[in-house]
């Protein structure tokens, strides 16, 4: 199966677009979403996505060519080989004699689905906002449709009269076809989609059929799947959103099952056909624990003051207590491997250390190893204590409270059991009050 790239509409009055480059050779391979090639228009130059998956093939505007909104410029087919093609020159129109009683449609402009995002391939007439034989100006709000990432209004892009309507509200329509004509005087006779549509869309590239030269080529690589957002957010547009809500399903579900992120409305489908879960919710629920502490800030502030009197190295209090949260960790888990503590602090970047307690405060590696806990500093706010739930990591969180440091061990039990998670936040905590003994 072949799919058409057409030159998209991507300002509501655009006619036409420049490309500039191709993005892709013909004969490659591409992906959904796989940038294709770059457009001109008199608004801005945008890159544009492949909106199906296969090869490329018969490129027929080059670069430098100026093409009409809704023309085919090229093919994304099954394999790499070029097939025979028959390529008309503009939109194709009929003839006076197909509409005796009004050959204005002929010369009329026509009113295509215009490609609102990237990757779209159609869309969802919503309502018409003018009536047959309405008087219309280019910018009055002709149609309003929806797509699977928004719904938008369309303005006309030209004015005239509205003499044919060829597209019904609630009918998906591919991008690039003609829905409606505008004509330049008030038409004697309008038509509906019944009317003509059948009559008047004529495709623009017609697909001769051609012998296969060589065994089908594999498929284009699918895409990476989406790594799900650390706030938790789901992506989803808003169709495959309220599609989701109508049949009473769960996004969440997708996430679960590995589904790659963002979810449109083919996604829904997959969403339907998941196998139901048949395990006790109750011991699927992750039940966080915290464990509190406090020691006094004296012993930090008097161990870096020694350290920049006695060997001119300054650190700050949020490294030192990397390496310590490090030791304790390894201490309470003494088969622990590398240990990677992220420090986040209330502002700023967050620097991830390897092995701190075993290297130099003043030498200390960063890495991009996965946190194996998280060092949380809040001693520059006012916050002296706070829960946000589990994170990926054992999370130690550091705020002051006048002379004292007021310490918490956010963790769940598939991370740290009771007995680890105490001797982490004692050992961190015994280090704060002594930190030249622990560090010799």
């Amino acid at each position: 199966m072949q799919r058409d790239v057409i030159m998209p509409a991507l300002g509501m009055a655009q006619d036409t677009g420049k490309i500039t480059s191709w993005l892709k050779a013909e004969g490659d391979a591409v992906a959904t979403g796989d940038p294709l090639f770059e457009v001109e228009t008199d608004k801005a130059t945008m890159e544009v996505e492949a909106q199906s998956s296969g090869f490329l093939t018969n490129i027929i505007a080059a670069a430098g060519d100026d093409v009409p909104v809704g023309n085919v410029i090229a093919l994304i087919s099954e394999t790499a080989i070029e097939i025979a093609v028959s390529v008309a020159t503009s939109p194709a129109t009929n003839e006076p004699t197909d509409f005796p009683d009004d050959n204005q449609l002929s010369n009329g402009t026509n009113i295509i689905m215009p490609v609102l995002g990237m990757a779209q391939d159609s869309g969802k007439l919503i309502s018409w906002n003018k009536a047959l034989g309405d008087a219309v100006a280019s910018d009055d709000v002709l149609f309003e449709v929806e797509t699977d990432k928004s719904t938008m209004e369309v303005p006309a892009g030209a004015g005239g009269y509205l003499a044919a309507i060829m597209a019904d509200v609630g009918e998906d329509v591919p991008t690039g076809q003609t829905i409606a004509i505008i004509t330049d005087r008030k038409p004697d006779k309008t038509y509906s989609q019944s009317d003509i549509k059948a009559k008047f869309v004529t495709p623009i590239v017609e697909l001769a059929t051609a012998p296969k030269t060589q065994a089908s080529m594999p498929a284009a690589p699918k895409t990476a799947p989406t790594t799900p957002r650390s706030d938790g957010r789901i992506l989803a547009s808003p169709k495959a959103r309220r599609l989701a809500s109508a049949a009473g399903l769960d996004l969440a579900k997708l996430v679960s099952a590995g589904h790659p992120q963002p979810y449109h409305a083919v996604d829904i489908d997959v969403l339907r056909n998941l196998p139901t879960e048949c395990s006790n919710v109750v011991n699927s629920i992750v039940i966080p624990r915290q464990i509190t502490a406090s020691a006094q800030r004296a012993g930090t502030e008097e161990f870096l003051m020694w350290m920049l009197e006695e060997g001119g190295v300054t650190i700050t209090p949020s490294t030192l207590w990397g390496s310590f949260a490090s030791g304790a960790m390894r201490a309470a888990q003494p088969d622990s491997p590398d240990i990677a503590v992220q420090i986040t602090p209330l502002q700023g970047d967050s620097t991830t250390l390897l092995n701190p307690d075993q290297s130099r405060l003043s030498k200390l590696i960063e890495t991009t190893n996965p946190a194996s806990i998280i060092l949380r500093d809040l001693t520059g706010s006012h916050i002296t204590s706070l829960n946000l739930g589990p994170a990926d990591a054992p999370t130690i969180t550091i705020a002051r409270d006048g002379d004292t440091l007021r310490l918490s061990l956010d963790f769940t039990p598939d991370q740290l059991n009771d007995a680890a998670a105490i001797a982490l936040i004692s050992g961190f905590a015994n280090r704060l009050v002594d930190p030249l003994y622990h560090l010799l």
